[in-house]
């Protein structure tokens, strides 16, 4: 066995995925246990922490006895990332008092309005993002709306962090938050790594309930006895902050240097950029702007919240495919990319758009003819992610337009898709490659294990070991323009259709 093990848990939308790497970047062995979410009504989306932690115990307990040959003594370190944008409160004695009120919930929409109205401009400059369905108003949601639970709430955490203090049994005062998250909070100066005063004041907000700052690599605790026995491991082991689940995506795909943007094809739809400044949007107020896992960059970023879930819906809703079904989308990708100006248009915002913040947006299909097949369908849908993903190039090079992108890494299920790929190269006009280890948010938590006790100097020095590319896919030059002219169709679109749901 190469050196030391490490442990990389992500918390993701769909599942807890625990992956086990030795020092030299081989997975050994991943686990999974999906996720429950509780939608009892549109708006709603909720998790049990609790349920998440017992899930983070079990994907480590099957990932370490799977793996074959190794000496679980040898592991040396765990990093958990997970889902962003969420909050879990937490009491005193560090245990949750309010469900994971997850980025997917929508109930705060009232308060990104309230922290618009009061400060936009300003919460941008200082955490690098616009209120969206984020920390900020959902902690103003618990604060207004549920009076009495806020008042047993010591911190505000997001599961990763929330997972960490329950396998080292840290109270409340020991809660914490990396950096990658600030940017989400609402209520950061995400530049200087600290919280705002005058953001704090503004919202009238107690300061006591947010976390503790810390750097993604930082050593939080230790697996409490009880933990280490639940996950199945010989020894109490360090745990390290980690980060959020799209930092960690970034950090996986190799983006620890200025120019190199990434796509996270998954449940959401990330695109980002990588750079060595700090920047804010407040002009179009479409992009985002958070730290990198790798200290003095930055992640410039936009989402759609749930584009990857839009494949499903159609499939499984519209079509009536199984969801487990391997052969759900069989007959719906196209082989090619096509070129015709008479394709429907679909816009990918089933719950809202966050980039900008646009809450009462939903999913539209424009242009649909009798001539229109599933197929059609299916292909606008892949397109809308492409398109949209051009709305923030856009967006970026004005916010920094000295910026060179050099290629897009893609990570996520959306990397099998080769004319999905083609679509993006197309719009977005850099080529874009795959990795050769496309091991996801595991491995960016896993090199952060790394670094957290000293396997690696850096993660600049990880990704190079670590993450091998292969090939790059450029779309044929006879598509740019044309998809130049779907891409002002589309904005167009998008301008009419949010006038429709908010008749202004």
């Amino acid at each position: 066995m190469a050196g030391q093990l490490l442990l990389g848990v992500d918390i993701g939308t769909q599942g807890v995925k625990c992956s086990l790497f030795d020092s030299v970047g081989n997975c050994l062995s991943t686990a999974f246990i999906p996720s429950q979410l509780y939608q009892p009504s549109p708006g709603i989306t909720e998790e049990d922490p609790e349920f998440q932690v017992d899930s983070v115990c079990r994907a480590i307990a099957q990932c370490v006895s799977s793996a074959e040959g190794i000496d679980a003594s040898t592991i040396a370190c765990m990093a958990i990332d997970g889902q962003m944008a969420g909050v879990i409160g937490v009491g005193e004695d560090g245990k949750a008092v309010t469900p994971y009120d997850s980025w997917l919930d929508t109930r705060c929409a009232p308060y990104i309005t309230t922290m618009k109205e009061l400060a936009e401009e300003e919460i941008i400059r200082k955490t690098g993002n616009p209120p969206s369905f984020n920390h900020g108003p959902k902690i103003l949601w618990w604060k207004h709306e549920r009076p009495e639970i806020y008042k047993q709430i010591r911190a505000f955490v997001q599961p990763g962090g929330y997972a960490a203090m329950r396998l080292c049994g840290l109270t409340g005062a020991e809660s914490f938050i990396d950096r990658t998250y600030l940017h989400f909070s609402g209520f950061a100066d995400n530049f200087a790594g600290q919280w705002d005063a005058g953001l704090i004041s503004i919202f009238d907000i107690d300061g006591s309930k947010l976390p503790h700052i810390v750097a993604p690599d930082h050593i939080v605790g230790e697996t409490s006895a009880e933990m280490t026995a639940k996950c199945g491991l010989k020894k109490p082991i360090p745990v390290a902050a980690g980060c959020g689940d799209t930092a960690a995506s970034f950090l996986s795909c190799g983006a620890v240097r200025p120019g190199i943007c990434v796509d996270v094809a998954g449940t959401a739809s990330v695109f980002a950029a990588t750079t060595d400044t700090y920047c804010y949007d407040i002009a179009s107020k479409v992009m985002g702007c958070g730290a990198s896992a790798t200290e003095g960059l930055w992640h410039p970023y936009a989402y759609i919240n749930g584009g990857g879930m839009n494949l499903e819906w159609f499939a499984c809703e519209v079509l009536g495919k199984e969801k487990n079904d391997p052969a759900r989308f069989k007959g719906l990708d196209p082989t090619e990319l096509s070129a015709n100006a008479s394709d429907p248009l679909f816009i990918p915002h089933m719950g809202g758009r966050v980039s900008p913040s646009q809450p009462h947006l939903r999913g539209t299909f424009a242009g649909l003819t009798w001539s229109h097949t599933n197929q059609h369908m299916f292909q606008a849908i892949l397109e809308s992610v492409a398109l949209e993903y051009g709305v923030y190039r856009n967006a970026l090079l004005k916010m920094l337009p000295g910026i060179e992108l050099q290629e897009m890494r893609i990570t996520g299920g959306g990397e099998n898709i080769t004319v999905w790929k083609e679509m993006k190269s197309a719009v977005l006009k850099v080529p874009v490659t795959s990795i050769e280890r496309n091991y996801g948010a595991p491995m960016g938590a896993a090199i952060i294990a790394g670094c957290a006790v000293g396997i690696f100097d850096s993660t600049v020095s990880a990704a190079d070991a670590w993450i091998p590319l292969k090939e790059s896919i450029s779309c044929d030059p006879g598509f740019i323009e044309h998809y130049q002219q779907r891409l002002k169709k589309y904005e167009a679109l998008l301008a009419a259709m949010n006038i429709f749901y908010t008749g202004k």
